[in-house]
């Protein structure tokens, strides 16, 4: 009797804590996520694995960093920062994770045309309406109720693993793939590349995972059951990642398909969802970039105005919080607003917005890495050698790919 008490005490434990760490690496295979891993098996077949199995282990550790910080000290990444460093850097951070979240809230609104495109509805009518509910769904308060079951819809993503084997892989070569490194030449792969750390180790993700972990009140004593909530998290979300790739890889790169729209992404689900592979994708797409554009905005809103020491708050109107109330709009309206213009490439947008993050992930990683390993803050919490090896080399490999991108576009080299 004691046993199975201890038990159902034990299983209740671990509930408690569930939940942060797995919607925050979930909110990360987005839009931009799904179009990058997708264009990446579609161009380079099952070439780019490797560093996928390579980022696992640092996103791991890089948002456990960021939980662990969150349960030690019950204050947001933001909050740190301006403790730690002042307000002269924490205008540097704040304007760093602006440009980040503004860049991939762009992806998400591309995501909601791509998607509303593949069922024949314009952009113009689909990217206002998905604006509208974004904003009304912050402003009202009423996200948490419709998370799950974007989270839900987003989870068809899924089927990419369940494709990929239908689609009959080498996996001899997909073995080889993720153990031998292999590397083109090329502006275009170093891009890619630097848009796969982005998109993987999104930098918005950091503030999004801490500011869970304090909001559901998580303490330092609790933080060895809520640890396993983000490390489950992010290898959920990593597998699946590696699953988009290697499904576009065996379905599309043979047959020379160069994704360049929403459908032909969409055709790598043929093997599982036949003529509804188009549908499958298009609703999984569009709850992803609703769920993401309704994430970014907020968490950029709230991390500024707890830098700054602003009133913050969905249930706070315009004249007692005009900052947070004035940033979550703008960077939805402006968003949206960028979508509208004509000619634009949607895949690029996405592919664009993660290489954005990816150059911009390294210098929020200092900060981090600084708090993380300061005993001032974190007491016995701090860092041990694992988690410092790790991300100290996730941040130097980002700056040398953004360094090697700059130099051979100085230098023209395709």
């Amino acid at each position: 009797m004691t046993t199975k008490r201890t038990r159902r005490i034990g299983l209740f434990a671990v509930l408690s804590v569930v939940g942060p760490g797995v919607i925050a690496a979930s909110a990360g295979n987005d839009s931009g996520g799904i179009s990058t891993y997708s264009v990446a098996g579609a161009r380079y077949g099952y070439q780019m694995l490797w560093m996928m199995l390579v980022m696992t282990p640092a996103f791991v550790i890089i948002q456990e960093m960021a939980g662990r910080m969150g349960a030690v000290t019950g204050k947001g990444f933001s909050a740190l920062i301006r403790e730690r460093f002042g307000l002269r850097p924490t205008f540097v951070a704040m304007l760093l994770l602006l440009a980040s979240a503004a860049a991939t809230t762009v992806a998400e609104f591309a995501g909601v045309a791509a998607a509303m495109e593949m069922f024949g509805v314009s952009r113009y009518l689909s990217v206002p309406i998905a604006a509208a509910v974004v904003w009304l769904l912050v402003v009202r308060g009423s996200y948490r109720n419709v998370e799950k079951v974007l989270l839900a819809l987003s989870s068809v993503f899924v089927a990419y693993i369940v494709s990929a084997f239908l689609a009959k892989p080498d996996w001899l070569e997909v073995g080889r793939a993720l153990v031998v490194p292999s590397i083109t030449p090329t502006a275009g792969f170093v891009a890619l590349a630097i848009g796969l750390t982005g998109t993987t180790i999104a930098p918005w993700m950091q503030f999004l995972v801490q500011s869970n972990i304090v909001d559901k009140g998580t303490s330092a004593s609790e933080w060895k059951l809520a640890r396993w909530d983000v490390i489950a998290g992010a290898l959920a979300a990593n597998l699946v990642a590696m699953f988009i790739i290697i499904t576009t890889a065996t379905v599309l790169h043979p047959a020379g398909v160069q994704i360049t729209d929403a459908a032909q992404a969409a055709s790598a689900l043929a093997p599982l969802a036949g003529e509804y592979a188009t549908v499958l994708f298009a609703i999984g797409l569009l709850a992803a970039s609703v769920l993401s554009a309704a994430v970014l905005p907020l968490t950029s809103a709230y991390a500024t105005c707890e830098a700054f020491g602003w009133e913050a708050g969905i249930d706070r109107d315009w004249s007692e919080a005009p900052v947070f109330n004035g940033l979550y709009t703008a960077v939805i309206v402006l968003a949206a607003a960028v979508i509208m213009l004509p000619g634009l490439d949607l895949i690029a947008i996405m592919l664009l917005s993660q290489v954005v993050n990816g150059m911009m992930l390294p210098f929020l990683l200092i900060f981090m890495m600084r708090i993380i390993n300061d005993r001032r803050i974190m007491g016995s919490h701090v860092n041990g050698a694992l988690h410092n090896i790790f991300a100290w080399g996730t941040i130097v490999v980002a700056i040398a790919l953004t360094t090697v991108l700059m130099g051979m576009t100085a230098l023209g080299l395709a």
